[in-house]
């Protein structure tokens, strides 16, 4: 089954949303340590990278 492609609007919205939850979470944290850290780059990896795969696609 083929995928639906992520258009521009779609891709700012996940980036900000993602960016207002990196921001919650450095915001409300006691402390900064290696939980928060591994947290945003495992969101990170999760929310880019598909995107990425999508405008790689795209261009082809």
């Amino acid at each position: 089954m083929a995928r639906r492609k992520i258009t521009n609007s779609q891709a700012v919205c996940i980036t900000l949303l993602w960016g207002a939850l990196c921001y919650m979470l450095l915001a409300y944290s006691e402390r900064i340590n290696f939980d928060v850290i591994f947290a945003l780059i495992a969101s990170a990896i999760i929310v880019f990278v598909p995107l990425y795969k999508n405008f790689k696609h795209r261009k082809e």
